[in-house]
């Protein structure tokens, strides 16, 4: 055999060389579908924004099947619109959408916070305590980005000490539509959460007063409904400015410091 038939058979370096397995395209995903989801929550992207898929790709550094894969998986937990020849945008709710979600919301979180104040050991409500003065250190230094990331994760993290991972994920979905519709009629720099209501809630759970933890926590979210306004302001910023990034290499930067 001659060294040219020889040296044919050897594997060629290319794209599949770099193919990532299962796992780490389970991680690209994920991180993408997150930097969507924290922008959503934290207000940056707001409803309406579009997301179009070759700026995603230079920014995650990604090609666009993954992309549309994770606008697939946005769009099927309301949170994207799919639209045909048109692209990505983030999901604006209707007014009975809005409806209908703090209605789901409001049942879901009852639950929760029952579990929640029979589950919930003096650790937790520690941990509670601290989550409250980091909201209220927030509010007081009139951070807005953090402050909505804190009372969301309040909600979330009673939702955690409920112990149940199917309501805690039906939670999750609300939080993130519900910020959308913050996002829509919520005028900038009002709080999406009183930081008041959250501390009379732990009060109850510390209490072990599951009654009182939940009629609190049903007046509390009609309160966020309430207050919504039918107003909004949109920025002029880029996706990338939105989603807190400028590049996949910036991006990459930062996770390896």
């Amino acid at each position: 055999m001659s060294t040219s038939a020889r040296t044919s058979t050897k594997p060629k370096a290319g794209p599949a060389s770099a193919r990532k397995t299962p796992k780490e395209e389970a991680d690209v995903d994920a991180r993408i579908y997150q930097s969507i989801f924290d922008g959503v929550l934290n207000h940056r992207l707001t409803p309406g924004t579009k997301l179009p898929e070759p700026e995603l790709c230079q920014l995650f550094g990604v090609g666009r099947a993954v992309v549309r894969r994770v606008l697939e998986k946005l769009a099927y937990d309301g949170i994207v619109v799919l639209r045909p020849n048109k692209g990505a945008v983030i999901a604006e709710p209707t007014p009975e959408e809005t409806r209908e979600i703090f209605e789901a919301r409001r049942s879901v979180e009852r639950m929760l916070v029952e579990l929640a104040v029979q589950r919930a050991s003096a650790q937790d409500i520690k941990a509670l305590r601290q989550q409250l003065a980091s909201e209220h250190e927030a509010m007081h230094r009139f951070d807005q980005p953090s402050w909505a990331t804190l009372a969301s994760g309040f909600h979330m993290r009673i939702a955690a000490l409920a112990g149940n991972s199917i309501l805690q994920n039906y939670l999750k979905e609300l939080v993130s539509r519900c910020s959308l519709i913050v996002g829509v009629y919520e005028p900038p720099g009002h709080a999406p959460c009183e930081h008041a209501e959250h501390a009379t809630i732990v009060d109850c759970i510390e209490a072990r007063d599951a009654a009182g933890a939940m009629a609190h926590m049903e007046a509390h979210l009609r309160d966020i409904q309430e207050r919504i306004e039918t107003s909004r302001m949109r920025g002029e910023k880029s996706l990338g400015q939105l989603l807190g990034i400028t590049s996949y290499a910036n991006a990459s930067a930062r996770e390896t410091t």
